[in-house]
């Protein structure tokens, strides 16, 4: 029997770490499994977590890092432990396995971990910017800011041998700030459809009256949800707002939810598992997208899986999601009245939201996991 061709992946977050980075890559590797290859999956360890185990054929191998303190967000700490544990893993595991590329996930903190391994053992790497990684505009740090980060990103974009980004927006700031001299390949993130049990408003303490907004992500500054709640506090008494996720921004979302006066309309739904998630996004009406800036929006894939309408912001990847018009909104970042005035809009258009609904069911099956894997083995053919 042929010996299967294996890929080694790198990424410093995997499910239950992380956001949706993570998540992402981990539908990839699954996207290789299920072309034939055998995947390995170097990222930090958490606590509990196991330090090797098998997931849904992935073989993981987590290293210990330093201050690591939830499993939502990393610390700088954290991401340069795992760099330095990982190469001694990485180099333990490049012995061992004949691999037919690398994938470095993130250029940063991954690419010089990624570009080591690549070099020492002559294997062709591919690096996948998120683009949060190269520009993040709720942070004083994103490398986009500072002279000396942008010449270690782009000299490590330049010394792969292959880069790939998951949307135009990335590209563009990619070009836009480190100029790279290799060519930047979009490969879009793959999305696997989720299955769930099906549940009435009632079961989930819904009300068949009102109409509900939905965003699922982080509660940091990046997804500025405070500009979601500032336009719900303006909004008709029959539209509510879920929120589902965990995160450092969650008290001060607390206090000004009490101070709008808003506390019966905004609802902080916290974590929640996979299929309530779910279950919640096939019981809102539209989805919202209140980020300054998004990478890509696996978020939005989830609710077009549902064929929710999206209202989104204009500055990220998601633009390659959103058809103005078509299948959602594109409104300007930090203008909460504009936001409101598009839910008030869209919230009132039957016809237009049922339009919008089937188009995103339609657009969702471009994003399999087969399809996006054979993207990434097309780059090193």
């Amino acid at each position: 029997m042929q010996e299967k061709k294996k890929i080694l992946i790198l990424n410093y977050e995997f499910p239950p770490l992380g956001g949706g980075g993570g998540v992402a890559t981990y539908k990839l590797a699954k996207g290789f499994i299920k072309l034939g290859y055998q995947v390995d999956y170097l990222t930090s360890g958490y606590r509990t977590l196991k330090k090797e185990e098998v997931v849904d054929e992935i073989n993981i191998y987590r290293v210990k890092v330093l201050a690591r303190t939830d499993m939502e967000t990393a610390t700088m700490l954290s991401m340069l432990t795992y760099v330095v544990a990982g190469f001694f893993k990485g180099i333990s595991l490049c012995r061992k396995n004949k691999y037919e590329f690398i994938n470095t996930q993130f250029v940063v903190p991954t690419g010089p971990l990624g570009y080591v391994l690549s070099r020492i053992f002559k294997i062709k790497n591919i690096l996948s910017i998120h683009g949060g990684d190269i520009y993040d505009p709720s942070k004083k740090l994103s490398p986009h800011r500072h002279w000396f980060l942008r010449m270690i990103v782009s000299w490590l974009m330049n010394r792969a041998d292959k880069i790939a980004c998951q949307s135009s927006n990335t590209k563009k700031n990619a070009n836009h700030y480190y100029r790279p001299k290799k060519e930047i390949t979009i490969i879009p993130l793959p999305y696997e459809m989720v299955e769930f049990r099906q549940v009435s408003r009632s079961e989930l303490g819904l009300r068949n009256d009102k109409k509900y907004l939905i965003s699922v992500g982080r509660l940091v500054k990046r997804k500025d949800y405070g500009n979601l709640i500032r336009a719900v506090s303006e909004l008709d008494t029959n539209i509510e707002s879920l929120i589902i996720g965990d995160g450092p921004e969650g008290e001060y979302l607390k206090k000004l939810i009490i101070e709008l006066n808003v506390a019966d309309r905004v609802h902080l739904l916290g974590f929640v598992d996979e299929e309530k998630k779910f279950q919640f996004l096939a019981n809102a009406d539209i989805y919202i997208l209140s980020s300054l800036h998004e990478g890509f929006g696996i978020c939005i894939q989830e609710g077009m899986q549902v064929g929710l309408p999206i209202i989104a912001t204009n500055n990220g990847g998601q633009v390659d999601l959103v058809n103005d018009g078509d299948n959602g909104f594109l409104v300007d970042p930090e203008n909460h009245e504009t936001l409101a005035n598009k839910i008030k809009e869209l919230a009132n258009d039957k016809d237009m939201i049922e339009k919008m609904s089937a188009r995103n069911l339609q657009i969702i099956n471009n994003f399999s996991l087969k399809t996006i894997a054979e993207s990434y083995i097309n780059l090193v053919r």
